[in-house]
């Protein structure tokens, strides 16, 4: 017994002791005693304002942490973000010398008045998205509540600058059932201190403003705030993935001009170059929003190259029309000779080909003495190897009929129709021999005269005529070859040096009328 006492003295000590250190220290029972006073005619139904005529005053503010994506196709922005939220509860304040130990406590949302702000432009299934937090409520009353969460937005996408733009979407925050009478709607300043950066966008601001709107049914005002995120697109995936095969492919088409006609192969190269751009087209087709707002820059470059492109192939078979004229078809119009051949040659600083050749071929000749050259109908029989240049020979032709007349009859003289030695070909008479390939043969009988032979030697000429007949037509057929040749060389550097022009003037153009274009390459490519 004496034992047992003895303990129970020492018990007592013990916490008379841990109640002397431990004075100021009476959270526990002060704060469960504090939370069943507030609540006990508490009503979270009930605006916390003593005059119901007056507005609560609600502060509005925005964290941005994180832009998550921005869905060009939907128009919908992701971000991730904190509200922050502001208000005085008249109910719910205290004496803090009557709680001792208790500055502030955290009710849940659902247990007392919470401002029912709401984003309205939201796409989220539960169009609320987000985590309703405890409310920090401290002894004067204040109420903070950052509620996070991940924020859909439905958001216009403008991708008329596309992929140099710079998109500005709008988070619309207000009170849903509370009009301007009875909840004053003010902003605060919006932190981005802790914003984690994006690999596509590059974060400009996020301004906000406050709004009032009267509605047809109502007279009363409705205040919102507006934070608009700006963000600048990066460039430098869609620099390297489109835009620089893209000019690259642009840059194969000019070499269609280039291709030689004989190789066959142009038609090819310009559809092959025709469908690659088409490839491009549908990649940037999947990412942009079907809308006919606006055409986007980059589907403006491509067009533009895909007509060049398309024109390039259309050029290409007028070339190959022009390289493959059939001599019979005709000549060359005279103003199409003019253009091509004169002008647009002497613009390009072409020659046609062969053109050096004659004429140095023609200082040759005219430095020198002149050849006489004769024709098959005009062929001198008295100028044969072997006669005399003394002795007259006449020959004419009619229909085919030849008369000639000699001023010698000797059997004794050489034949002057069968020289000992020739280059031409043409069979050495007299012996009876022939020169083995030549497409004439004649025979002339030992002590027969030319006058016995002229309708073998007639014969003969008129051979010589036909020969020379199809090589003259031969000639001509060539020349007129080589006129549609040469005139579609000069179309073909004619369209090179066009379309170059060209090319390079809508590249610039084109990407250079973007607002940010030198900032945005600035950036993304240094």
């Amino acid at each position: 017994m004496h034992h047992r006492r003895h303990f129970g003295c020492v018990l007592v000590w013990i916490y008379m002791w841990w109640g002397l250190c431990f004075k100021g220290f009476h959270g526990g029972p002060h704060q469960r005693k504090l939370y069943r006073d507030l609540m006990v005619n508490y009503n979270r139904l009930e605006r916390p304002v003593q005059n119901d005529s007056a507005p609560i005053l609600v502060e509005l503010g925005f964290t941005l942490l994180q832009i998550i994506d921005v869905d060009e196709k939907n128009q919908v922005l992701m971000t991730n973000a904190w509200l922050q939220l502001y208000w005085t509860d008249i109910y719910l304040t205290w004496n803090t010398e009557s709680y001792p130990g208790v500055q502030n406590l955290r009710f849940p949302s659902s247990q007392i008045w919470v401002p029912d702000i709401l984003l309205y432009n939201s796409a989220d299934e539960r169009f609320d998205a987000t985590f309703h937090t405890n409310v920090l409520v401290n002894a004067s009353g204040s109420c903070q509540y950052i509620p996070p969460g991940i924020l859909k937005s439905t958001c216009y996408i403008d991708v008329r600058w596309f992929p140099f733009d710079v998109q500005k979407c709008d988070l619309k925050f207000g009170s849903w059932t509370h009009n301007g009478w009875l909840l004053d709607l003010q902003m605060l300043d919006v932190d981005i201190s802790t914003y984690i950066p994006n690999g596509e966008w590059d974060l400009v601001g996020v301004p906000a403003k406050r709004n009032e709107l009267y509605y047809d049914c109502c007279k009363e005002p409705y205040p919102d705030v507006t934070f608009t995120v700006t963000m600048r697109r990066r460039t430098l995936y869609y620099g390297l993935n489109l835009l620089i095969p893209c000019v690259l492919i642009s840059g194969l088409a000019l070499l269609v001009f280039l291709l030689p006609a004989d190789s066959g192969e142009k038609i090819s190269l310009g559809i092959t170059v025709l469908l690659s751009l088409t490839v491009f087209m549908l990649l940037v087709a999947e990412i942009m929003p079907a809308t006919s707002d606006s055409v986007p820059l980059i589907a403006q470059y491509f067009a533009s190259t895909m007509m060049i492109v398309g024109l390039s192939v259309v050029v290409t078979v007028l070339v190959l029309q022009f390289h493959h004229h059939d001599p019979h078809g005709g000549k060359m119009p005279k103003w199409v000779r003019v253009i091509l051949l004169n002008w647009c040659a002497w613009f390009l600083r072409m020659k046609k080909p062969g053109e050096e050749r004659k004429m140095a071929a023609s200082a040759y000749k005219y430095g020198q003495a002149p050849h006489q050259h004769t024709s098959a109908n005009s062929i001198p029989m008295g100028a044969m190897p072997g006669q005399p240049s003394s002795q007259p020979a006449t020959t004419s032709t009619t229909n085919g009929n030849m008369n000639l007349y000699f001023g010698y009859h000797n059997a004794g003289v050489d034949n002057p129709c069968c020289p000992s030695s020739s280059d031409s070909g043409v069979v050495v008479c007299g012996s009876g021999s022939q020169t083995a390939g030549s497409p004439l043969q004649m025979s002339l009988v030992p002590g027969r005269t030319l006058l016995e032979q002229a309708p073998e030697i007639g014969r003969i000429l008129e051979e010589v005529q036909y020969i020379a007949r199809r090589f003259r037509e031969q000639d001509e057929g060539e020349a007129i070859c080589g006129e549609w040749k040469f005139a579609a060389a000069v179309v073909d550097r004619l369209c090179l040096v066009a379309f170059s022009l060209f090319s390079i003037i809508c590249t610039f153009t084109i990407l250079m009328s973007a607002p940010n274009f030198i900032e945005a390459v600035s950036k993304d490519f240094a």
